[in-house]
């Protein structure tokens, strides 16, 4: 992957190439950036960048042996780990190795901007939560100690870092502290919190911001050749995130339908006309995959959040369609700081149980009932 291939980002860019060109590589690093913000895509551009031969002032060559390599994500001295679980066809032990090629085809098809859950799809995973376990530290420690194939570097990319378990940290803390030498470790993640503390104490943080707004406009265009008005609005939904800006373009109507549910779920919630929850309960909410559901929720949740934002003066915060625009001026007045946290852990409970395979009716009946209690909050 080529450092021009990257939406935005000059800042990071330009701190990653100079660190090459000055001889500072640090051994082990961090890309700390949210979702769909590129944080992959600039570990596997820099990683390719320091081991090119013949690499330019801005950017590898992209036609050497090593760039060929890259590209194809077979290079002997590229290791990848990330979150895995058991599946149907791995149904024991499962570490990163023996899923490199559905990994090699998710980054692909994604140019490196897909989610967890994205990966989670790829995997049929189901309902399990995938992690990095101790099998994979211990394949990666085994990997590193032996001398290098064909490039000066070794280079590690730890995707998703915060679900390391605490085992599988452990094992590579000393390997963090004191790598081989020509050894670099990037490792990506979205939660600083959820890092452990004596990881991200043994890297170089390197933020990665959200995404503006202008440059994934631009990309829309250049991608998808689609006009201006469509891509506008795709980007200003996706807050930052670039998977989503591309999501709401291709499924543009998923995200109506989003909207217009929702107006249709509080206008019921506002006056708990529990027939016709009822009804739109069984015939818009249930139909719905629980991703789908979920997106709902989460959803949901960005409208609660850009009405809290736009009742304490900070509406140039909120960028939307006019169409969602116009409802948020109608609905914000209902949304206050006495509420938010009650609805925000009432949506993030609501998503949790979905995704353990929670009955849907009850969930949003329930959460129907609370949302009709909240609005009455003053």
């Amino acid at each position: 992957m080529l450092f021009s291939q990257i939406i935005g980002q000059d800042d990071v860019k330009k701190k990653l190439i100079q660190s090459v060109r000055d001889n500072r590589v640090a051994h082990a690093q961090l890309f700390l950036g949210p979702e769909g913000s590129g944080s992959l895509a600039l570990a596997i551009a820099y990683a390719q960048y320091i081991c090119c031969t013949n690499k330019g002032e801005n950017d590898s060559c992209g036609v050497c042996p090593s760039c060929k390599k890259y590209n194809s994500l077979t290079h002997p001295d590229l290791h990848f780990v990330f979150p895995n679980a058991t599946t149907k066809n791995v149904k024991k032990d499962p570490e990163s190795d023996f899923f490199l090629s559905e990994w090699r085809e998710f980054v692909g098809s994604t140019d490196a901007y897909g989610g967890l859950q994205d990966w989670y799809k790829v995997l049929e995973i189901e309902n399990k939560q995938g992690m990095i376990n101790v099998r994979d530290a211990a394949a990666i420690i085994r990997k590193l100690n032996l001398k290098s194939y064909e490039s000066e570097y070794k280079i590690a990319i730890i995707w998703m870092a915060e679900k390391l378990n605490p085992a599988a940290a452990n094992k590579l803390l000393k390997l963090l502290e004191e790598p081989p030498e020509k050894t670099v470790f990037l490792l990506i993640a979205e939660n600083q919190e959820e890092l452990l503390a004596t990881v991200r104490s043994r890297t170089l943080l390197m933020k990665v911001p959200k995404l503006p707004i202008e440059d994934i406009h631009s990309a829309l265009m250049n991608k998808f050749g689609c006009d201006s008005n469509a891509a506008h609005n795709a980007a200003l939904i996706s807050d930052g995130n670039w998977m989503l800006a591309s999501r709401y373009l291709i499924d543009s109507e998923d995200e109506k339908f989003y909207f217009n549910s929702f107006q249709k779920w509080m206008r019921y919630c506002f006056r708990f006309s529990a027939p016709e929850l009822i009804d739109f309960i069984a015939n818009d909410i249930k139909p719905l995959i629980r991703e789908k559901q979920k997106e709902f929720l989460a959803y949901g949740l960005k409208v609660f959040h850009n009405a809290l934002l736009y009742n304490n003066g900070l509406r140039n915060n909120v960028l939307l369609p006019d169409d969602e625009l116009a409802f948020l001026n109608n609905f914000a007045p209902f949304v206050s700081n006495n509420n938010i946290g009650l609805i925000t852990e009432l949506f993030e409970e609501s998503m949790r149980q979905i995704e353990r395979n929670g009955n849907a009716s009850l969930i949003f009946m329930d959460d129907s009932y609370k949302i009709f209690n909240y609005f009455k909050m003053k």
